[in-house]
């Protein structure tokens, strides 16, 4: 399948409304609500195995998926404020949790699964601004450049705050 080429229209989201998605441990979907097919402009037959990064919009660094997978695969919950692609090229910024699901009897990671939901502009303009300085790193001199860089944004945000800490002062906030 083909990415939509973007452009610059964000959808509207309902404040009311979550997307929510499961993936299995490969981060293949495995179900997604009807609201989030609404929203991404997919029908449940484009969605089904593939690769939650079907909505990845161009905007994010690949550094901030990175991080996100080292924490869930290690049985991490976390948070995160991400911008999405939708089939027709449009936008959306959601705020998602993050959550591994277990095998009851082994315990073992067997896949993930996520609930958004709209944030505001105040969130986004702040979050927009580092993602942006992060992926022109990422651009000009590689992912472990976006990290470093990354960590350095986050230094000046607070000593030593990881990039969960960041997510996580994002959703008190919000």
């Amino acid at each position: 399948m083909t990415k939509p080429i973007p452009f610059d229209e964000e959808i509207v989201l309902d404040p009311k409304r979550y997307i929510v998605s499961e993936t299995d441990a490969k981060g293949k979907i495995t179900f997604c609500n009807d609201y989030f097919m609404e929203v991404s402009g997919y029908n449940d037959a484009e969605l089904m195995g593939q690769p939650h990064n079907i909505v990845r919009h161009p905007d994010m660094p690949k550094i901030v998926f990175k991080l996100l997978w080292q924490t869930i695969s290690a049985g991490k919950n976390i948070n995160a404020v991400v911008k999405n692609l939708a089939k027709d090229g449009r936008y959306y910024w959601i705020f998602t949790e993050f959550e591994s699901r277990r095998d009851t009897d082994t315990g073992e990671i067997i896949g993930y699964s996520a609930s958004r939901k709209k944030i505001s502009k105040h969130v986004i303009e702040i979050i927009a601004d580092i993602y942006a300085e992060v992926l022109k790193v990422e651009h000009s001199d590689g992912i472990d450049a976006s990290e470093r860089h990354l960590s350095l944004l986050l230094k000046e945000k607070g000593d030593d705050i990881e990039f969960a800490d960041m997510m996580e002062e994002i959703h008190r906030f919000y």
